[in-house]
């Protein structure tokens, strides 16, 4: 929903910001006050083309700011999440352009571009005259809506569709695995046997390069390690060593260990050290006798570390990737060697899944063609209401493709829609895309959001041509409808009509003044007796006249009560 609209320095607009409602808000003003320029700057701000026109006369930029409530609009959500911009459950969008041209666009404070705003305004607002806002243009928008409108029988058949085409997919993910033509696969079997006996060849063991790397440098130090083990024997084994001294120094603390239990503490600790001495001493002369350069080879050894860097390089960094692509192309090789026999169950598989879905895509079809009969007669009833007997309205669906020539390509089915208008009779039907915007055409938009809003994914209406054409009972009746279609979505309108503006929730004023040398536009929302003398204003009658105030009192009460009833 959008909540405030800033607009400063834009056509005749210099600073203004609007509060809009839930439920329906009217704008409503003398002709040239400036009614269209609050559409074109929010569709500035939405990411609409623009150009240097927009600025206001003697100023050196524009720009638009729009603040909306994304509360429950996960598909805005989740476009923000594609963008990695944080959002709570307000979204704020600026856009600014210099007279030299240059862009400045802004969501949520990040510095973005307008084809990153389109993306993400075509989940928020539609307006209807501005195709790149116009939800119902779209031929997928019109399924989904179409789908929604026909309820929950459709809704479980395409969950069902989900899972099957899940299925679908994974099987052909395994025929494509299991290669091209055999001439490909014979490839593929020659690279795969390479790569396994390449691995197996090298016998490369876990934890093999580790150790020949603490060969490697034993060999590089091997006088060091020598000199040092030689000179720990000598000081703690040889005659008049460490190991002597504290020998004699155990053997005399003994003498009086068993007088004072201190000096068999002291004992006890000389002995313990003396061990320890004694232990190191051997176990410096058993590496002495283990050193053994010569059983190795420096050049062997470089060698093997450079066989099994070349083997990480190419199949994984350590043992246990290197095991898991042998495991891998292992199998590989023997789905491909045995392709016959596995193919013929995939191909056999998947021609079943392919009857099962087209089976369902027919039941879905017909479902979709049932459900678009009820949907245009409903239309229609709409249309009549709004005083346009004589347009013609139709679902125009693709013709039903044999199973041999379905492309399985989504779990949506094989159906493509087309919604197609007339507004006078004779006139041929044509789609929405190629019907030229008018008050005609946004009466038939507002026919089929009076059927569609609850199930529309857009929060936010925007009409700005409905009044062309219309007043007295059809007038009433289109107030009415903006008033059902509004307890879903926020409506907003821009009207001349009284029997609209009696309507509203919020009711927005755009006045036009002039101060002796420039012309100003301003936006004020309407309190109750404001709003009495705007509809006065509408109907043409005299602020002054009790007579015209009592009528307009009357056509706000009976809107009140009529909105009651909905």
């Amino acid at each position: 929903m959008l909540k405030t609209l800033t607009i400063k320095n834009i056509a005749l607009i210099q600073s203004v910001q609007i509060d809009f409602s839930n439920g329906l808000n009217v704008l409503s003003g003398e002709t040239g006050a400036g009614k269209s320029v609050i559409i074109e700057s929010l569709n500035f701000v939405l990411g609409a083309k623009s150009d240097k026109s927009y600025i206001r006369s003697g100023e050196s930029e524009c720009f638009a700011k729009a603040e909306f409530d994304i509360t429950d609009n996960q598909a805005v959500k989740s476009v923000l999440d594609e963008f990695e911009i944080e959002y709570d459950d307000s979204l704020i969008l600026s856009r600014k352009l210099t007279l030299d041209g240059k862009n400045s666009v802004k969501i949520n404070g990040e510095s973005a571009t307008v084809g990153m705003l389109k993306k993400l305004t075509a989940h928020l607002v539609d307006v209807h005259g501005q195709s790149e806002h116009f939800y119902l243009l779209k031929s997928a928008n019109q399924l989904s809506l179409l789908d929604k409108f026909c309820g929950e029988e459709v809704a479980k058949l395409k969950n069902k569709l989900q899972t099957e085409y899940s299925n679908y997919k994974n099987v052909c993910a395994e025929i494509e695995k299991l290669g091209g033509d055999e001439s490909q696969r014979l490839v593929r079997i020659d690279i795969l046997n390479y790569q396994i006996n390449e691995i197996l060849g090298c016998g490369f063991k876990d934890g093999e390069d580790i150790e020949l790397k603490e060969i490697k440098e034993k060999l590089i130090h091997q006088e060091k390690i020598s000199n040092a083990l030689s000179i720990v024997r000598g000081v703690v084994k040889d005659e008049g060593g460490v190991s002597d001294v504290f020998g004699s120094a155990a053997r005399a603390i003994s003498t009086i260990s068993n007088i004072d239990s201190a000096y068999q503490a002291l004992s006890d600790r000389i002995e313990a050290v003396y061990a320890e001495l004694d232990d190191i001493g051997d176990t410096a002369s058993g590496m002495l006798s283990d050193l053994d350069f010569g059983q190795y080879d420096a050049d062997s050894i470089e060698n093997r570390l450079e066989t099994i860097k070349s083997l990480k390089k190419k199949y994984g960094n350590d043992y246990n990737e290197i095991q898991t692509f042998l495991n891998n192309a292992i199998l590989e090789k023997e789905k491909l060697e045995n392709f016959n026999e596995i193919a013929e169950k995939l191909l056999i598989e998947r021609k079943t899944l392919e009857s099962i879905l087209y089976k369902d895509y027919c039941i879905l079809s017909n479902l979709r063609r049932l459900g678009a009969e009820t949907f245009t007669k409903n239309v229609l009833d709409e249309l009549t209401e709004l005083g346009m007997s004589k347009a013609t309205f139709s679902v125009q669906f693709n013709n039903i493709v044999a199973q041999n020539e379905c492309e399985f390509v989504s779990a949506n089915g094989f159906d493509k829609i087309e919604f197609m208008f007339s507004a006078n009779l004779g006139e041929p039907l044509k789609s929405l895309s190629s019907v030229i915007s008018g008050g005609e055409m946004s009466r038939f938009m507002l026919a089929v959001k009076a059927q569609t809003a609850k199930y529309n994914d857009i929060s936010t209406f925007i009409f700005d041509e409905i009044d062309a054409g219309i007043s007295g009972t059809v007038a009433k009746v289109v107030g009415e409808k903006f008033v059902k279609i509004a307890k879903d979505v926020q409506i907003i309108a821009i009207s001349h009509l009284p029997q609209i503006s009696v309507m509203a929730d919020n009711n927005l004023l755009i006045v036009k003044k002039e101060d002796g040398q420039k012309t100003y536009t301003t936006v004020n929302s309407l309190s109750p007796e404001q709003k009495i003398n705007e509809i006065i204003r509408l109907v043409g009658g005299d602020v002054n006249s009790e007579s015209a105030k009592d009528h307009a009192v009357n056509l706000i009460d009976a809107a009140e009560k009529f909105k009651k009833t909905v």
